[in-house]
């Protein structure tokens, strides 16, 4: 029994030690480590023992090829880098990265490695990362907790995008049709796409229904061919210069071809009468017919010429073309639907001139503002008696002028816009596309004759509202294609829209991506919004990248035209922050409308109200201020001569003159009173200037101020020589002042002295006597010119000598005596020692030596 008991004790510590050292390596994280810290820890000395032995080695250069040259050093480097190598894979291939690091090519081998390494680095840090954010509980796979019943919305991209508008129906978003790498139709075309920077002139050669016959320029169109020299001038461009060079008239060039018979169309009775609108077919009962061949072409334009009225309606792409293409042409009759493939028949859709310009036949249009100018661009096609449904429903009140409200509310047809803004290139055309192209002009006759009735039940019977939509169709048939023309100023325009405050530097980027894109979107036939869109272009402007990746990067997405051109790019950027930094003030807001809006009479040219610096400030090229000056040098020269012709000249106005005369106040008020009109064309007085721009040749600045001293040099070389001539008369003036002060007053001492020998005698004057003056005292600067007194006229009066002062004449000791010694009077004259400049004696002054005794003195 003790055996039996001592065996289970045993038995039991056994199982106890078993369980506490299974408990420990589950407790361990890895074996020979209890948590992550101890890992980490002797994870890092492993890492600083390493990277102090990598310290140690050769360092690469000299020192490591002498240790190479030595066979057992080479083989020890090769052995350990075949073992990191072989343990770098293992960890790649663990992590599922490319483990292929020893076979390698010697030549890239160790570009090739350092890229997996690199590349397995970003993996492995990855899912590191993923891994300690699960440890931290967030999950990135999860989709976010909603709460319950809750609904994303769809995102909608504007109303035609939307189907169904009824309350039941859920809304419906669908996305443009439009392919990719599609095949460019111009490259198809008989006849070049004229792109040049020239006026367009009609295509037309032939006038169907013509009153008054086609000129002769028009009709002789084939002589191009027979001028050689000008095959490389664009047609617009050649066909100006022979016009010059015959002297024909030009007027014919770009006059409208049906003017005359526009002008002298006249409205039947039967239009102005009240009509009975003619149901249309069931768009599934009428049979449409796709016109793609020129006798299917020739076919149709008889049937058309038979009807008495037509619809019709255009579909044109613009984004893929300079100047952009008409794709379709849908024209419908009351029986019949025809859709004609523009691009394949573009040189031979003229002969549709015979049905669209007939006056007998009505052409039925919805908003063909924008149809009558593609017809005239693409086809030469002319359209006279035309109505059109948008006029109709502007002049009937309508609450929208749309062709879709005017479906709803006629024919309660809801309109599918699905493929409004898609691309017509596409061939073959799809079904859906075919069917919206179809339903513009399916139901636009019967819309013409309900609108024809509401229009006379208007006006109670009477034509003249109906009247009215005819004339306005007539002006809207008038209408000429104006082809875009680009001038040195086409970006302000567009910047006017922008309203962006731009500096001078901004603005020239802006100004030289303007002109880079219009050229380059007419040498590839692309939009000037495919080439670099308005948005981007302001952005490159505004940010002015100093780098290639900067131009990049202010173009989400890239336009291709800009990847492929952004070395040229960069160089106009560069070119553009070369310029002189200055503030341009915002040209395309008027002074007038906004500083005054309460004066009505307020105009550009009245500078009553406003400053000089408020007016507006034109920086185009200098060639406004310049004659900005030469006017202003004009104004100044009139004024001159009124001054010279009208004013008189009085004499030159001295020193001892403080204010100017009546007349020369008269005249400088008459002077002041003309304000220059012509100031308001020089910059403002507040813009701030580069210092350093006024000093650099290559600034426009330096170019305008040097242009001005040329122009201002003579009078600015007049007043010069006039300021030196008067500072001259000034010196020579203050140097007569002085030397005359010095005489006067040696001549008044002597006069002084003459009196009193005259005293001294004691003989009565015969004349009037005058009286003896004072010692005068030094003169102040102010009172240099003295005026002498003239002799009094009064009766003559003996001299008073008792109430002289007679200390004058006693000189330095002072005397009891009070009464006057004449024999004393000179000698005490001659001892006075205090004298002033002014009153200097002609005889010796006596005093007291101050060189003590003879024998002391220097020897000579």
């Amino acid at each position: 029994m003790s055996l039996s008991k001592g065996n289970g004790k045993s038995k039991r510590e056994v199982l106890d030690s078993n369980s506490e050292a299974n408990e420990e390596e589950k407790s361990e994280l890895c074996p020979g480590f209890k948590d992550v810290d101890a890992f980490v820890k002797h994870g890092f000395g492993l890492v600083l023992s390493a990277t102090k032995a990598s310290a140690g080695l050769p360092q690469p250069g000299d020192e490591y090829d002498f240790y190479r040259s030595f066979p057992g050093f080479q083989e020890f480097c090769e052995s350990q880098g075949d073992k990191i190598l072989h343990c770098m894979s293992q960890i790649m291939h663990h992590h599922g990265c490319r483990s292929h690091v020893k076979d390698q090519n010697k030549l890239t081998a160790v570009e090739e490695r350092f890229d997996l390494v690199v590349d397995s680095n970003d993996v492995i840090l990855e899912r590191a990362g993923i891994l300690l954010d699960e440890a931290d509980g967030v999950n990135r796979n999860q989709k976010p907790v909603m709460p319950a019943g809750f609904q994303p919305p769809k995102i909608v991209v504007s109303s035609w995008n939307r189907k169904g508008s009824s309350p039941s129906s859920h809304s419906e978003t669908y996305r443009l049709h439009h392919t990719k790498n599609i095949a460019r139709p111009q490259l198809k075309f008989k006849e070049k796409i004229d792109n040049s920077n020239t006026p367009f002139v009609p295509k037309i050669f032939i006038k169907p229904n013509a009153v008054k016959a086609l000129p002769s320029y028009f009709t002789n169109k084939q002589i191009r061919n027979e001028r050689p020299e000008d095959l490389d001038v664009p047609a617009a461009l050649a066909d100006l210069i022979h016009q010059q060079r015959t002297q024909e008239h030009v007027e014919d060039m770009f006059a409208h071809p049906y003017q005359y018979e526009l002008d002298h169309l006249t409205v039947p009775d039967s239009l102005l009468s009240k009509p009975e609108p003619q149901m249309y077919k069931p768009i599934a009962e009428t049979k449409l017919s796709f016109i793609n061949s020129l006798e299917d072409l020739v076919e149709l334009n008889e049937k058309l010429c038979k009807l008495s009225e037509f619809a019709v309606d255009l579909e044109h792409h613009s984004y893929r073309s300079f100047l952009g293409l008409t794709c379709l042409v849908q024209i419908s009759t009351r029986d019949e639907d025809f859709i004609i493939d523009t691009l394949e028949l573009r040189s031979e859709m003229y002969i549709l001139n015979e049905a669209f310009t007939d006056p007998t036949i009505v052409k039925v249009f919805h908003g063909a503002d924008s149809d009558i100018e593609w017809l005239q661009k693409d086809f030469g096609l002319y359209v006279v008696n035309l109505f059109d449904t948008h006029q109709a429903s502007r002049a009937l009140h309508l609450a929208r002028n749309s062709l879709d409200h005017l479906l709803k509310h006629f024919c309660n047809v809801d309109s599918d816009k699905r493929y409004q803004l898609a691309d017509w290139r596409i061939r073959p055309l799809p079904d859906e596309m075919v069917q919206y192209a179809r339903s513009d002009t399916h139901y636009l006759l019967y819309i013409y004759d309900c609108m024809r009735v509401q229009l006379l039940d208007s006006n109670h019977g009477q034509p003249g509202l109906l009247q009215s939509v005819w004339n306005k169709s007539r002006d809207i048939s008038l209408t000429k294609y104006i082809k875009p023309v680009f001038t040195e100023d086409s970006y302000l325009e567009v910047l006017k829209k922008q309203k962006r405050s731009f500096n001078t530097q901004q603005l020239t980027a802006f100004r030289l991506l303007f002109a880079w894109r219009d050229k380059l979107a007419r040498q590839e036939d692309e939009s000037t919004g495919y080439t670099l869109p308005i948005h981007m272009m302001i952005k490159i402007s505004e940010e002015l990248p100093k780098e290639p990746q900067g131009i990049i990067a202010c173009c989400n997405p890239v336009p291709p035209l800009v990847r492929q051109q952004v070395n040229e790019l960069h160089l106009l950027v560069q070119q553009a922050r070369e310029m002189p930094l200055l503030k341009v003030r915002e040209t395309w807001r008027p002074l007038w409308d906004s500083e005054f809006p309460e004066v009505t009479l307020f105009g550009p040219h009245d500078t009553s109200r406003a400053s000089e610096t408020d007016l507006p400030y034109f920086s185009s090229n200098g060639r406004a201020e310049v004659l900005a000056l030469e006017l202003i040098n004009l104004f100044e020269t009139a004024v001159d001569y009124f001054n010279q012709c009208f004013l008189w000249k009085e004499p030159e106005v001295h020193d001892d003159q403080n204010s100017p005369s009546v007349t020369q106040m008269k005249a400088r008020r008459i002077i002041e009173s003309f304000e220059n009109p012509f100031r308001m064309y020089l910059p403002s007085t507040n813009v701030h200037v580069n210092k350093n721009a006024k000093f650099d040749p290559s600034s426009k600045i330096f170019e305008i101020s040097k242009r001005w001293k040329l122009q201002s040099m003579e009078q600015q070389q007049k007043e010069l020589e006039a300021k030196q001539k008067a500072k001259e008369e000034a010196k020579q003036q203050a140097k007569k002042a002085e030397s005359l002060q010095n005489v006067a007053t040696v001549r008044q001492q002597a006069a002084v002295s003459a009196k009193r020998a005259a005293q001294k005698i004691e003989t009565p004057a015969s004349e009037v006597g005058e009286v003896t003056p004072k010692p005068a005292k030094k003169l102040k600067s102010s009172e240099k010119s003295q005026k002498t007194e003239t002799p009094s006229q009064t009766s003559f009066k003996p001299f008073d000598y008792s109430q002289s002062d007679l200390k004058v004449f006693a000189g330095t000791k002072s005397k009891d005596n009070s009464q006057f010694d004449p024999n004393r009077q000179g000698q005490g004259f001659k001892k006075k020692k205090h004298t002033s400049a002014g009153n200097r004696s002609m005889s010796y002054m006596a005093g007291k030596s101050d060189r003590g005794f003879r024998h002391n003195w220097p020897r000579r």
